[in-house]
C-alpha cells in the first residue's frame, strides 16, 4: 500500500503538496471559484476554457471575444484565491480558434495547460518560450508515442506532464462507443502501466522527469493509492469536486449528482460527434427522439455542424451551469451517483493529503 503521507506532485519548478489535479469541467463548472479553492489547499486547480465567457454580456453575438476576455478575468481571480497555489487551464484541441485560447491563457499567466479532445500537436509552438507547463491528455500508448516523437522531432521539447484519461471519465471521451459499453478496468490498467513505463523510458533517455497522472473514475484515496503503486505521480479528479460548496456550478446542477442513481449515468452521443458520459434526464430523452431547435452558432467545437446538429451543445451545457437542469446536458463521471451531500474542497484535499 502507498504511504499515508503522499509525496508531492512535482512538475518542473512547480510543486503541489497534494498530488491531486482538479479536472477541468466546462461549461462554467470549473472556473475561478473551484480552481482557486483547490489550489489554495495544495492541489492543482484547473479552469475549463470551454465557453468560459458565457456570462459576458456580448457572448451571444461575439462568443470568441467574450471567451478571450473571460480567460484573463477567471485566471486572475483564481490566482488571487489560491494564495500562490498552482492554477492551470484545460483547453480542448477540438475548440475552434484553439490557438487563440492557448495564447490567451499564456498571456494570463497560467502555470499549466492541460489539453485533450484531440492530440495537441502544435502546443509547444503556441506557448513559445513561456514558463507555462504543457500536459497532453492521452488514452492509449499509441497516442502518447505520437506526441512524444512529434514534439521531440519538431520542437525539441517533451511534455512536462502526461494525463492518462480512462474510460470512466466524464464529459467527452477519447474512446469508441463500443469500448464504453462494457469497461474492463483490469485490461485498461495494463494500458496505463504501459504508458507509465514508456514515459519513464523517455524521461531517462532525455534526462527529464515527466510525471504521469491518471484520470477517470478517481473518487477516493484508495483510487489514488492504486495508481501511485503502479508508478503514477498523482491523479486528476473532477466529478468529486462538482458536489462541493466551492464549485462554480449552480446548486441545482450539483443536486442532480446527489439525486442520481447508478443506472441514471449513461453513455450518450454528443452532437459534436464524440461519445460522452452524462446523467439521463428529460432533455436527453427528448434529444433521442428528435432535433431540438437552437439559435445562432456559438463557435464552440470544430466538429460541430450547426445545420445538422440535433441540439446546441453550448446551450445545453450553459443550461446545466446555470441550473436549468430540465433542459441541460448533465455531463458527469461514472461515480457521480456516489455523491450524497455537498462537501468542502478542504475536506476532500485533506483526504488525499
Amino acid at each position: 500500500m502507498a504511504d499515508k503521507k503522499s509525496r508531492a506532485l512535482v512538475i518542473g519548478d512547480l510543486k503541489a503538496e497534494v498530488p491531486v489535479i482538479q479536472g477541468g469541467m466546462g461549461v462554467g463548472i470549473s472556473l475561478s471559484g473551484l480552481a482557486g479553492a483547490v489550489a489554495a489547499e495544495g492541489g492543482i486547480g484547473i479552469i475549463s476554457t470551454a465557453q468560459i465567457g458565457y456570462r459576458e454580456p456580448d457572448f451571444d453575438d461575439h462568443p470568441i471575444e467574450a471567451n478571450m476576455r473571460a480567460i484573463g478575468k477567471e485566471v486572475a481571480k483564481a490566482k488571487e484565491l489560491s494564495g500562490g497555489g498552482i492554477v492551470g487551464v484545460n483547453i480542448m484541441v477540438a475548440t475552434r480558434e484553439y490557438e487563440r485560447y492557448v495564447k490567451a491563457a499564456v498571456e494570463a499567466g497560467v502555470d499549466l495547460i492541460i489539453s485533450g479532445a484531440g492530440l495537441p500537436m502544435k502546443l509547444p509552438e503556441l506557448v513559445g518560450e513561456s514558463k507555462t507547463k504543457l500536459a497532453p491528455i492521452v488514452s492509449s500508448l499509441k497516442s502518447a508515442e505520437v506526441i512524444f516523437k512529434y514534439w521531440q522531432k519538431k520542437y525539441n521539447r517533451l511534455p512536462d506532464l502526461i494525463v492518462i484519461e480512462g474510460p470512466r471519465a466524464g464529459g467527452h471521451l477519447g474512446f469508441h462507443m463500443e469500448d464504453l459499453v462494457e469497461i474492463d478496468d483490469a485490461a485498461y490498467d495494463v494500458e496505463i502501466q504501459k504508458i507509465i513505463d514508456r514515459v519513464k523510458e523517455y524521461g531517462v533517455q532525455y534526462g527529464k522527469d515527466i510525471p504521469v497522472v491518471v484520470a477517470g473514475g478517481i473518487y477516493e484515496r484508495k483510487d489514488m493509492e492504486h495508481y501511485m503503486e503502479m508508478g503514477a505521480a498523482g491523479v486528476q479528479m473532477a466529478t468529486r469536486f462538482v458536489t462541493t460548496y466551492e464549485c462554480d456550478a449552480a446548486p441545482a446542477y450539483k443536486q442532480t449528482y446527489i439525486d442520481a442513481k447508478e443506472e441514471d449515468i449513461v453513455i450518450v452521443k454528443s452532437p459534436v460527434g464524440m461519445p460522452g458520459r452524462a446523467i439521463l434526464n428529460p432533455f436527453m430523452k427528448r434529444a433521442k427522439e428528435g432535433r431540438i431547435p437552437h439559435g445562432k452558432c456559438h463557435t464552440c467545437i470544430s466538429t460541430c455542424k450547426p445545420a445538422e446538429t440535433p441540439y446546441c451543445i453550448t446551450d445545453a451545457l450553459v443550461n446545466a451551469a446555470v441550473g436549468n437542469v430540465e433542459n441541460a446536458l448533465l455531463f458527469c463521471g461514472s461515480n457521480a451517483y456516489r455523491a450524497k451531500e455537498l462537501e468542502h474542497v478542504k475536506d476532500i484535499i485533506e483526504e488525499f493529503r
